[in-house]
């Protein structure tokens, strides 16, 4: 049985920033568990040494809906 947890948020550069940083610092500090901030809620997972990096650009041009970038970062591992 797979549990999703999903927050949509629109955050300032700064605080996005912030954020990466934080999960960043939860990644380095070695422990076993790692603690994942979604929304208001935290969710703690038990990643490997060895994760799996996926990231994907998409540049769109349209001359009705004008521009939109996006990034997408997945990482997963089998615990």
């Amino acid at each position: 049985m797979a549990q999703r947890t999903t927050a949509d948020e629109t955050l300032p550069r700064e605080e996005l920033a912030a954020y990466f940083t934080d999960l960043a610092a939860e990644f380095e500090r070695g422990d076993e568990e790692v603690t994942v901030p979604v929304g208001n809620k935290n969710v703690s997972l038990d990643p490997p040494h060895n994760i799996d990096l996926s990231v994907e650009v998409v540049e769109r041009s349209s001359m009705l809906r004008g521009n939109r970038e996006t990034i997408e970062i997945e990482l997963s591992w089998k615990p």
